[in-house]
C-alpha cells in the first residue's frame, strides 16, 4: 500500500505518515522511507527481467520528462526517461511494457547508455541527444528514427487553434491571429490519423497496404504543399518553423508507410509519463538522485502492471509476499502479464 500510494497515487511519505497517526497507527516518516527503499531492493529481479523484456522489441517508444531534485538550498532539474514496448497497435503477441531511468541532466549520454544494446526502431520526438543512436555504423545495429506526426501536428495547431480563440474572445481578451496556413497543416495531417484508427490493431502486413494505398498520396501532397507555402515565407514566420520541422526529417516522419509495425504517434511513452506529471504538483520534488532512481524502478513496476489491467497494489501485495520464497528460476511467473490473483484473494473480493 505504501508504495502503490507513493509511486502510483502520488501520495508523500509524510502525507502517508500523517494519515495513518490519524487512524491511531504511528509510523515514522524514516521507517516508511526505509520500507520503499527494501523493497525496491526485493523487486529489483522483477524490474531487470521487465527491461530485458521491453529492449527486447522490435520498435520502442522513447521520451521523457522533468523531474525536479532537492540539491543545496534550491532544486535542480533532473529527468526521467522511459521507454515503452507495446505491440498491440500492430497485433503483436507479446504483452505491453514500460520500463524508466533517472538521470540528474539530459545530455545525451543518458539514452545513449539506456540503448546501448538495443538495435531496432525508436519512436521520439526530435531531441538532439538521440542523435548518436541513429548514425548508420552503429554497433551493435541500427537504430532507425520513426519520427511523431503529434509533434509535428501540435506546431500547427498552436496556430490554429479556433477552440482556444473562442474562449478568448468570450473573455473580452483580444484573440490571436489564425494562420489559414497552419490550419489546412492540420486538416491535411488529421486526414492521416483517420486512416490510422481504422487499421489500429490490424497486423503489420495489412497496415502496410492501406498505408500505401492511402496514406502515400497524402504525405506526398502534404510534402509538395509544403514546399511550394514554404518558399513564401521568412525564415522567422512561425509557420515556416513548423514545416522547417517536418521537411528536415522527411525520412523520419515518412518511415511509417513501409513499415506497419510503426506508430503515428508517440503517445505511448507520453502516456505512460503522464503519472509523473500529474505526481510533481502532489509531491514536488524528488529527495535525491538515490530517490529518483528508486522512484523509475517502482514506476516501471507500476505502469506496466496497469499497461496490462493488473492491480497494482494487488500484484504488489502478493509477489513482496512469495518472492523471498519463489524459485529464481521462475520468477516469470510473477511478472504482471504472467501474474494470476491468488484463489483465496479472489473468493474474498
Amino acid at each position: 500500500m505504501i508504495l502503490f500510494e507513493k509511486f502510483g497515487q502520488h501520495q508523500p511519505l509524510n502525507r502517508q505518515c500523517e494519515r495513518f497517526a490519524r487512524e491511531g497507527v504511528e509510523v515514522s516518516l524514516s521507517t516508511l522511507a526505509d520500507q520503499v527503499g527494501t523493497c525496491t531492493a526485493v523487486l529489483r529481479p522483477i524490474f531487470e527481467r521487465i527491461e530485458a523484456h521491453v529492449l527486447a522489441a522490435e520498435r520502442l517508444h522513447g521520451d521523457d520528462t522533468t523531474v525536479p531534485v532537492l540539491a543545496r538550498g534550491k532544486t535542480d532539474t533532473a529527468r526521467s526517461w522511459v521507454y515503452v514496448r507495446d505491440d498491440r497497435p500492430f497485433g503483436g503477441p507479446e504483452p505491453p511494457a514500460a520500463v524508466f531511468y533517472y538521470s540528474r541532466d539530459r545530455r545525451g549520454e543518458h539514452p545513449q547508455s539506456h540503448l546501448a544494446n538495443y538495435a531496432g526502431i525508436l519512436q521520439a520526438d526530435a531531441y538532439g541527444g538521440y542523435g548518436k543512436l541513429y548514425e548508420p555504423g552503429r554497433n551493435p545495429g541500427l537504430i532507425l528514427e520513426a519520427a511523431c506526426w503529434v509533434h509535428a501536428r501540435r506546431n500547427f495547431f498552436v496556430l490554429a487553434d479556433l477552440a482556444r480563440n473562442a474562449q478568448r474572445k468570450a473573455q473580452g481578451r483580444t484573440p490571436a491571429v489564425v494562420s489559414p496556413l497552419a490550419l489546412d497543416a492540420v486538416r491535411r495531417i488529421d486526414a492521416l490519423f483517420d486512416i490510422e484508427r481504422a487499421i489500429n490493431g490490424r497486423g503489420a502486413d495489412q497496415r502496410k497496404a492501406v498505408r500505401q494505398q492511402l496514406s502515400a498520396p497524402l504525405v506526398a501532397d502534404l510534402e509538395a504543399w509544403m514546399r511550394e507555402q514554404r518558399a513564401k515565407l521568412s525564415r522567422a514566420n512561425d509557420v515556416a518553423k513548423a514545416m522547417d520541422y517536418l521537411l528536415k526529417r522527411q525520412a523520419a516522419f515518412t518511415r511509417f508507410l513501409d513499415d506497419g509495425r510503426i506508430c503515428l504517434s508517440n503517445n505511448a511513452a507520453e502516456r505512460a509519463l503522464r503519472g509523473i506529471a500529474l505526481g510533481r504538483k502532489s509531491w514536488l520534488f524528488a529527495g535525491s538522485d538515490r530517490g529518483g532512481r528508486r522512484a523509475a524502478a517502482m514506476y516501471s513496476l507500476i505502469v506496466t502492471a496497469k499497461m496490462n489491467d493488473v492491480d497494482p497494489q494487488a500484484w504488489l501485495s502478493d509477489v513482496l509476499a512469495r518472492i523471498a520464497g519463489h524459485s529464481v528460476h521462475r520468477l516469470e511467473e510473477l511478472l504482471p502479464w504472467h501474474w494470476k490473483k491468488p484463489k483465496t484473494q479472489a473468493a474474498a473480493a
